[in-house]
């Protein structure tokens, strides 16, 4: 009698697992599947988001560059947008409208239409996207614009600074450098570029070559203004040279203490005071002639990774997450004169936001955190992200600079 209850027993069980191999298991969705990386066939789990679904037509659900948008220039609710209206496909269409795939950035998402994600750099509306261009193989740290010209400077962790020509995305030159890269602006006629313990500099009108002695570790941050440039070091030191009337040199004027962590970011906003920056979790303020610390703002409680100036305000962000752990700021208008703010984000995204409303209007995507962001001119802008990936992008009309 036993060996008959066990024999009819695993004869059940065979039956079952033969069941849901033919048929598939009723309420289980292969999870493979759904990431597009499923190579059993039969295969024992759902190949279907529900037991009753069936596939969606292209004017049901589609891949895009924008959002899906009503008449009304609002995003659609996912009771019109997709199938049905349940709090489930809620969240699905939400998500398809914000996240990118990753497995469409790294090239390998075989679900093509059905994906749940963007297979898009971008979503939102004003803007596009004009290239990408590859050639760095590290974390791109500072792109910068030097005026009157058709070049475009970029700045990189793989010890190089790349010259491209505007006009036709062609890496043009590869200046190789001593050291990483931690900054990169440019302050006619002079390129400077932030190393380890120096700033080195080039003059593009006379091709003379200087290395800038003071700082102490490396130079995470420069800005300038009036012919004075500021840079801000490892140390928590920001170096402050003048430019020599007669040699048109620039020479060391001070050596401004007050942070106890690194300085990452400099301004010099509206009203000639100078914002820092700093791993510290603070922000000080400086009088720009007197290099003297006038006020130190705080209220962040991680590295305050950038600063802006729009109008009267002032603008940080931080690892700290109070937007969105914010990695970079940078400002624009658009073809209206109205401001954006671009939020680069540790989700490898950067938002674009109206002000004053922060109202959200689109975002770029990238293969891992942006860390460096420069605005053109016509409308142009660039992103560098920490694969060495340069994107660039451009505004529906022209477009000028937010920050001071």
């Amino acid at each position: 009698m036993a060996v008959k209850t066990l024999r009819r027993g695993a004869e059940r069980m065979q039956q079952s697992i033969n069941d849901k191999v033919r048929g598939g298991t009723v309420n289980k969705v292969c999870v493979y599947w759904l990431s597009g990386r499923c190579t059993r066939n039969p295969c024992r789990f759902l190949h279907s988001e529900s037991p009753t679904s069936k596939p969606l037509k292209q004017s049901q659900y589609c891949h895009s560059n924008t959002w899906h948008r009503s008449s009304n220039n609002s995003v659609k609710n996912s009771s019109t947008s997709h199938r049905g209206g349940s709090g489930t496909e809620s969240k699905i269409a939400r998500k398809t409208q914000l996240t990118v795939c990753h497995y469409w950035l790294s090239g390998n998402c075989v679900r093509g239409e059905k994906c749940e994600d963007l297979h898009s750099w971008f979503c939102g509306n004003g803007f596009s996207m004009v290239a990408r261009l590859d050639g760095h193989n590290k974390a791109v740290t500072g792109i910068a614009l030097p005026s009157g010209s058709d070049k475009l400077l970029t700045g990189c962790k793989d010890k190089t600074m790349r010259v491209w020509d505007f006009n036709t995305g062609q890496c043009v030159n590869v200046v190789n450098i001593l050291g990483e890269v931690g900054s990169l602006i440019c302050e006619d006629p002079w390129v400077f570029v932030g190393l380890t313990n120096a700033v080195k500099a080039w003059n593009i009108q006379t091709q003379a070559e200087l290395n800038l002695t003071g700082p102490v570790g490396q130079v995470y941050a420069m800005t300038a203004y009036k012919g004075v440039l500021f840079a801000g070091t490892q140390d928590g030191t920001i170096v402050a040279w003048k430019s020599n009337s007669q040699t048109n040199c620039p020479e060391l004027a001070a050596s401004m203490k007050g942070h106890s962590g690194g300085v990452v970011s400099l301004v010099v906003g509206a009203n000639s005071w100078l914002y820092s920056g700093s791993m510290d979790h603070t922000i000080r303020v400086w009088d720009r002639d007197t290099f003297e610390c006038i006020h130190t703002l705080n209220g962040h409680t991680d590295v305050v990774m950038s600063v802006v100036c729009w109008d009267s305000y002032l603008l940080s962000c931080s690892l700290d997450g109070t937007i969105k752990g914010i990695l970079a700021l940078c400002g624009i208008h658009d073809a209206e004169a109205k401001p954006i703010l671009l939020c680069s984000c540790n989700d490898n995204s950067v938002r674009l936001y109206d002000l004053p409303s922060f109202s959200e209007r689109g975002r770029l995507f990238a293969k891992r955190e942006v860390r460096a962001i420069q605005i053109g001119t016509d409308g142009h802008f660039f992103t560098g992200d920490a694969t060495g990936q340069l994107t660039v992008w451009k505004l529906d009309g022209e477009a000028s600079s937010v920050s001071s």
